[in-house]
């Protein structure tokens, strides 16, 4: 079999690359190692998407993806403000939608076990595997979706050199059952600061967003009965490293938790196989002593239950590969702008570490911009890689890594390709 273009990876960016790519004439295929399309959006239950300013450069599958979504009653747009809260199980049935309307291959369950590039002819030929059977499919173009870089390494591709310090990951969850309107007028009288408590009552359901963590940089209201919880015994104090919840639509007795964070030893690496199996682990049991605070502290809980886990470990980064260009911290606070952009994006330089009080949350105030050459592999022409492997320094990595830009890379290489192609 022969394709136009193979995508390893049906997270944010795959499915992104995928879907423009076919919608525009490409005869595309994308390989998902799950049984699911949406990566990080619907198995890890990232709900919201993060708001960012995007110039509207390469927003087009966004654009189609609220539409979609609008029809399947998948996302809402809380107060005026973000228009990405969509709703992880829905989102499932959405994207299978759209990738069969404009005619992509899918691959399930499936996994690249070896890749070869052809010099002479200048494409790709590679070797899948779907549980015990083999197929073998040459393409002209890879983009590499796989959030590891695993098409990279198959193909000895460099690296960038791997930071001291990395990112906490997460393993976010969802309890059900919960009384809303309990719990909303509650915690709006709680807490009065609307910069982190926010209650809308729409679409006939209420929705609401809350926090609390432990850096002690901002006046947490809910702090008090966190620090109770671990006085009691019912919470250890690593839980409360990071709390936040989120509603979601059509789920109207439900909230989406933004955690729990996983703390690493210092200098521990959540690639390692060993780290990441006991990060699992950990969360699990935290996210168990979380459910139990809940119901014995917060209004509205009582007769709430876990349930949804997330399928997958929420890792903020992992490998980032080498491309023609690379991405630092000092491209992100100049006021640079390439000729070929990716996207522009205002989120916030954003790092989640392992000890109280540490964490980095540094707004730029500007726009900036990644360019097309920071997803294109340095070895080869015809490799690129999106997603929070992109080729960029662990700071400026950690500004582009949220699910928007990485849509936004994911339609800016298949956009690349078919430039190359046509």
């Amino acid at each position: 079999m022969k394709y136009d273009l193979v995508i390893f990876g049906g997270g944010t960016s795959g499915i992104a690359a995928a879907y423009i790519a076919s919608k525009h004439g490409l005869n595309t295929l994308l390989v998902e190692k799950t049984d699911v399309l949406g990566g990080s959006i619907t198995q890890g239950l990232v709900v919201p998407s993060m708001k960012v300013n995007s110039e509207s450069i390469n927003t087009e599958f966004f654009s189609d993806l609220k539409v979609f979504a609008d029809k399947y009653s998948a996302r809402h747009t809380y107060l005026d403000n973000n228009d990405a809260w969509f709703n992880p199980e829905l989102l499932k049935i959405v994207l299978d939608i759209m990738l069969e309307n404009v005619k992509c291959n899918v691959l399930f369950s499936c996994e690249p076990l070896t890749i070869y590039y052809n010099q002479s002819l200048e494409y790709f030929e590679c070797v899948i595997s779907h549980k015990i059977l083999s197929l073998h499919i040459d393409t002209s173009y890879i983009i590499d979706a796989t959030a590891s870089g695993k098409i990279f390494k198959l193909l000895n591709c460099d690296f960038q050199k791997q930071e001291e310090n990395f990112q906490s990951p997460s393993l976010r969850f969802i309890m059900s059952n919960i009384d809303i309107k309990i719990f909303a007028d509650w915690i709006l009288k709680f807490d009065t600061n609307r910069d982190v408590t926010t209650v809308e009552y729409t679409d006939n359901q209420i929705y609401l967003s809350t926090a609390c963590t432990w850096d002690s940089s901002r006046n947490w209201a809910l702090a008090p009965i966190f620090k109770k919880a671990v006085d009691d015994g019912v919470l250890e104090y690593e839980d409360t490293a990071y709390f936040q919840v989120f509603s979601i639509p059509k789920m109207p007795d439900a909230l989406a938790f933004n955690c729990p964070r996983i703390i690493l030893e210092d200098y521990e690496d959540i690639n390692d196989p060993f780290v990441y199996s006991r990060a699992l682990k950990q969360g699990r049991e935290r996210i168990y002593r979380l459910s139990i605070f809940c119901k014995k502290y917060l209004k509205g809980f009582k007769n709430a239950y876990i349930s949804h886990i997330s399928d997958m470990l929420g890792q903020r980064e992992s490998y980032r590969v080498k491309c023609k260009e690379t991405m630092t911290i000092d491209n992100i606070l100049s006021d640079e702008k390439p000729e070929n952009i990716a996207l522009s994006c205002d989120y916030p330089i954003d790092i989640h570490t392992n000890k109280n009080n540490t964490d980095v949350l540094n707004y730029t105030k500007r726009n900036y911009y990644l360019p097309v050459d920071a997803l294109i592999s340095d070895k080869y022409n015809n490799l690129y890689a999106v997603g929070r492997i992109l080729s960029a320094d662990f700071k400026s990595q950690s500004a582009f890594r949220t699910q928007i830009s990485c849509f936004s890379m994911g339609e800016a290489a298949a956009k690349d390709i078919l430039k190359k192609i046509n």
